[in-house]
């Protein structure tokens, strides 16, 4: 006997079987996300340290991290890389989002979390549709700056308040990004039994530096969304490029944009220690 009622269950139980068989391959795709994304971020970090120094470099955003790949030799075959490892990234934050693998659970701030992920999952998603427009030929990106965005939302009902509770939100990130620097809370979710003393040192030290410069970053990105919301000038919107420039303009700027460039260049570093060492299990 066969109905609806009984069919649900069996669909549930034939997808959690074939996740379970496809896991060993969904963790290996979703590491090589994160030597993807630690490539962006060393991209990002080098070049504006090398603006700092007056080394010529740029300071960029992920796009423009992707556009060097671009031009670098074998840029092709790197972007291709780099593009499929984005989707490998934003596939294994899905399932965080979907599976809940971090038993975050349906608590407010549970679900709050689990939507984090999957914002994650779509940024890094476009941002790999982006590497494979490259790769074509393509413009990735035109027209999407986040003074255009922030235009867009202002446009909305409300939407003045809308910006400012999003540069409220990329506000918080940042300070939990610093909280985790502090914490090193980051160090729960890496096989640090598998590392020597002095890889476990570095790695520690890697990652305090990185956070601790994201959370500049964010704070910074954040900060500008709310002047945009009470200036009501979406002009005042920053990505990340826009932020680092910031840095560099301030009394000092070459200095405290060096520190957060190498910061960034450390947390690119550790996503590649996270590629290796990151305990990630779905099932």
């Amino acid at each position: 006997m066969t109905s609806d009622a009984t069919s649900t269950p069996d669909i549930a139980a034939e997808a959690r079987r074939a996740v379970r068989e496809a896991e060993p391959w969904l963790i290996w795709f979703s590491r090589f996300g994160y030597a993807a994304k630690g490539l962006v971020y060393v991209l990002i970090g080098v070049l504006a340290l090398q603006t700092a120094i007056g080394a010529g470099g740029d300071t960029t955003d992920s796009q423009g991290a992707l556009r060097h790949i671009a031009q670098a030799p074998f840029g092709v075959a790197l972007l291709i890389a780099t593009g499929v490892g984005l989707v490998g990234y934003a596939l294994w934050r899905f399932i965080q989002a979907v599976m809940d693998t971090e038993r975050k659970g349906t608590t407010l701030k549970g679900l709050a979390v689990r939507i984090g992920y999957f914002l994650v999952a779509a940024g890094h998603a476009g941002l790999a549709l982006s590497a494979f427009a490259f790769v074509s030929g393509g413009h990735a990106g035109e027209g999407e700056t986040p003074q255009a965005w922030t235009a867009r939302l202002m446009s909305q009902p409300y939407g003045r308040w809308l910006v400012g509770v999003v540069g409220a939100f990329v506000v918080g990130y940042g300070v939990s990004q610093f909280y985790a620097a502090v914490s090193l809370k980051f160090r729960d979710k890496l096989k640090l039994h598998e590392m020597s003393e002095t890889e476990t040192k570095w790695t520690l030290r890697l990652g305090c530096l990185g956070y601790s410069a994201r959370g500049v970053v964010f704070a910074l990105l954040g900060a500008f969304l709310v002047l945009a919301a009470i200036d009501a000038d979406p002009r005042e919107a920053r990505g990340l490029d826009g932020a680092l420039q910031t840095l560099a303009e301030q009394p000092w700027g070459w200095m405290v944009l060096g520190t957060v460039a190498f910061g960034l260049t450390a947390f690119g570093v550790f996503m590649f220690v996270e590629a290796r060492y990151r305990r990630m299990m779905i099932t």
